[in-house]
């Protein structure tokens, strides 16, 4: 998959797309997270956050079957797979970790929590340790994805799928949820038990399908059992599947806004005010796990390279998981910029448009500087593939 003649090239379209797509979501952050806590100025914020910052959400699902798609089952022995690896994923984190540790807050608080887990100032930085436990498992499952049929993988799917609707079962089941408040000061909802759960027991029935093992099948499932379709049936499935998705997702999101600001903004609180408000749309819900497919449907339409792809879809593909580990450095100063410089809110320059405009301005700014300076560090002799992978 290294050799260029061989790439799958919706693959490269995907994890460009994605990457944007993480900076869209960064971008929209400081409309619900305000200052020390959760604050959203308006009812039109309100709206552009839930459109804006659904809309991108299917983005780290979509790493997930990337990887997948073109690692799993694995072509090489687990050593050779692990080595490879550690070094395309572990020494650019490991760099990139320093960085935001000397960067932000105080360096010698951030290099003691690095001992237990990332920075929380660097909070992106999680998506590495859950890529590296979804590695951990594909020399285990790889055997039985060399020999699974297309039945026996649905009904897997189908179980994985279940499990993104258990927020709801839950919710239905035990209604609001007392928080629990953890190290990081953001509370999580205690979740209500359901199959095999209790007070001494999280391992319940589902809990091995959970998560984003189901990303990985999905990689597995595309690859081997869904063929070329024509763009009719494409956009049949990819539209509705994409719709309803961000439909669930943007409906829970209004909704817990709706209810704290009962009816009246500034709506504002602590930090894990916002944590709750995004529920909805987290990565092993059932919206997203909608639109995650619609987009696989999409990108597999594409088949031919061409010279855009060549000259900058590429470079960019190759660049994305070092675009991924900076990014928030430029975005952070270019989302303060424009912030200061158009205005916040209908107040802003452009009125109800401004928080729209700064959110999408700052994901393609954020993008195309943090893609240019990682493909130019990229290319620096010896050191440019350990600081970018």
């Amino acid at each position: 998959m290294n050799n260029d003649k061989t790439r799958e090239v919706w693959v490269d379209w995907l994890r460009v797309t994605a990457c944007f797509l993480v900076m869209m979501t960064h971008s929209a952050e400081p409309f619900y997270l305000g200052g020390e806590g959760s604050l959203i100025l308006t009812r039109s914020d309100a709206l552009w956050v839930s459109i804006l910052n659904v809309v991108p959400r299917a983005c780290v699902a979509l790493f997930v079957v990337a990887s997948s798609y073109l690692q799993f089952p694995l072509h090489y022995s687990t050593g050779e797979f692990f080595r490879r690896r550690a070094g395309r994923i572990l020494i650019p984190f490991a760099f990139w970790s320093v960085v935001y540790a000397l960067v932000w807050g105080s360096p010698v608080q951030n290099f003691k929590d690095l001992l237990l887990n990332f920075n929380y100032a660097a909070g992106h930085l999680w998506f590495v340790y859950m890529l590296v436990g979804v590695y951990l498992l594909m020399p285990l499952l790889s055997p039985w994805a060399e020999k699974v049929g297309k039945r026996e993988l649905q009904v897997y799917l189908a179980f994985c799928l279940f499990t993104t609707v258990i927020p709801f079962i839950r919710q239905w089941a035990g209604g609001p949820a007392p928080v629990i408040y953890g190290p990081s000061g953001i509370p999580n909802a205690a979740k209500y038990p359901l199959w095999g759960e209790a007070s001494w027991n999280t391992y319940g029935l589902f809990y091995y399908l959970s998560g984003f093992i189901g990303y990985l099948l999905l990689g597995l499932y595309f690859r081997r059992f869904v063929g070329d379709q024509s763009w009719k049936k494409t956009l049949g499935l990819a539209a509705p599947l994409f719709l309803v998705g961000a439909g669930i997702c943007t409906a829970g999101f209004l909704t817990r806004v709706q209810a704290d600001a009962a009816g009246v903004f500034p709506v504002e609180g602590p930090v894990g005010l916002a944590a709750l408000w995004e529920g909805p749309w987290l990565n092993d819900t059932f919206g997203v796990a909608l639109m995650t497919v619609a987009w696989l449907l999409l990108f597999r339409k594409i088949k031919t390279p061409g010279r855009f792809y060549g000259a900058v879809l590429l470079p960019l593909s190759k660049a994305s998981y070092g675009m991924y580990l900076s990014h928030m450095l430029v975005l952070g100063l270019l989302s303060d910029w424009l912030r200061s410089a158009l205005g916040i809110g209908t107040e802003g320059l452009l009125g109800v448009w401004t928080t729209p405009v700064q959110i999408l301005a700052t994901a393609l700014l954020s993008f195309s500087l943090t893609g240019l300076l990682c493909i130019l560090v990229q290319k620096v002799p010896r050191l440019g593939k350990w600081i970018i992978g």
